[in-house]
């Protein structure tokens, strides 16, 4: 062990109170200012996450369109021509037009998404948020009158329109619209099931129907908007929709799930640096509090460096002891904060102990996600704030001249 580091332990454990208290307090605000950042950090990532996965799963990986959203005839076979891109798990074509949706006298405009009932499972997570009743597209069966095309609402949409499963709706098309005097396609559906996603954008506009009837309704033919593509990782989305342009070029584009809510994952982001800038903050109190407890023992221990110097001790070596004592606190702190981060995420990652209220946000408990990345960019951080605090006292000690350290004590 270098001579540095055996003196500049011996001082942090020095036996004198205020020198062992000082130390300790400076100790505990590296420790709970560290804490504190792996804590925050590992929540947002938790949101993140969750609205990540509940976005995206009601949503898609990649969406294949063109240019100013002009339909796409079915058969241009775009979609087998990019189904066997590497990464790619499922494509299915899509329709989303806007309308109103009527029930009685309630009426509000809409947005409709057509989807092919046979493809939509491997390209959605629709199925798994819907609440009541089920993913029923195709035609409904009715007792003494004919069959009705079946369509899937939103929670909130249903609520405002007074909507449940097994009630008929009307579907009105806005398309083509050039006269107030024309009358607009429309067509009656059945309500076979009610999804919610914890989105209120979502689950407040957004309808399902068949690929087919969104044709039949906006007059499409046999064209559709785009196709939806999943991914089994949405980490290659970028990589997947450079093939995709690639392989269709002009007048197609592909947007990845990033691009579609940029607006969206970009404030999350830059949330979260903010977050580490200002929590940072705490750390830099802790640092000033070091910076206080080094020049005290710069003055406490100036008989002692006076010693060492005549002792043939460079002003580098004195430096260099008390550098290492900023060090070794922010080490100690360091450590210290990220064990006890690390078990507090844990605990509640695996136990749920801070629960939220159900009918206020989308998830029951307070979600966490911890990062390895965030660990190490942390410890990092806080033991070179400690070891810039150090800096000050190590210069105050090394430039004392050791005859007067010894002659004034």
């Amino acid at each position: 062990m270098r001579f540095e580091l055996f003196i500049a332990k011996r001082y942090l454990r020095a036996r004198r109170r205020t020198g062992f208290i000082n130390s300790t307090i400076s100790i505990a605000g590296v420790t709970i200012g560290v804490a504190a950042l792996i804590i925050v950090l590992s929540v947002m990532n938790g949101f993140k996450e969750e609205v990540q996965s509940r976005i995206i799963g009601f949503d898609t990986h990649i969406r294949v369109r063109k240019w100013h959203f002009e339909p796409i005839n079915e058969t241009d076979g775009i979609g087998g021509r990019i189904r066997d891109i590497p990464h790619i798990q499922g494509v299915s074509p899509y329709i989303q037009e806007k309308g109103l949706i009527r029930n009685g006298k309630y009426s509000d405009g809409i947005l409709v998404r057509g989807a092919d009932p046979e493809t939509v499972r491997n390209v959605s997570d629709l199925e798994d948020n819907i609440v009541d009743g089920k993913l029923e597209l195709g035609l409904v069966p009715r007792e003494g009158a004919p069959g009705l095309p079946g369509i899937v609402l939103g929670r909130y949409l249903a609520d405002r329109m007074y909507l449940n499963v097994g009630d008929p709706c009307l579907l009105i098309s806005l398309t083509g619209m050039h006269s107030m005097f024309q009358v607009p396609p429309m067509e009656p559906f059945m309500v076979t099931g009610l999804f919610e996603t914890g989105f209120y954008e979502f689950d407040n506009t957004y309808v399902y129907v068949s690929k087919e009837a969104a044709q039949r309704l906006f007059n499409y033919g046999t064209s559709v908007t785009g196709y939806e593509v999943r991914l089994d990782d949405l980490n290659e989305a970028d990589g997947a929709a450079k093939q995709i342009m690639a392989r269709l070029r002009f007048p197609y584009t592909a947007e990845t799930w990033f691009e579609l809510r940029q607006n969206l994952f970009s404030w999350i982001q830059l949330e979260k640096i903010a977050a580490f800038v200002v929590l940072c903050l705490i750390i830099l109190v802790a640092a000033s509090n070091i910076v206080s407890t080094l020049i005290m023992l710069v003055i406490e221990k100036t008989k002692e460096i006076g010693i060492l110097k005549s002792m043939g001790a460079s002003s580098k070596n004195i430096s260099r002891i008390f550098l290492l004592e900023g060090v070794v606190v922010g080490v100690i702190g360091t450590f210290s904060g990220c064990l006890i981060g690390f078990i507090l995420c844990w605990i509640q990652m695996h136990y749920q102990l801070l629960k939220l209220p159900g009918d206020v946000y989308f998830i029951n408990a307070l979600p966490v996600r911890m990062q390895i990345l965030d660990f190490i960019v942390i410890a990092v951080a806080g033991v070179l704030i400690c070891l810039l605090a150090a800096v000050y006292p190590a210069q105050k000690a090394s430039r004392l001249n050791p005859v007067d350290a010894i002659r004034y004590e």
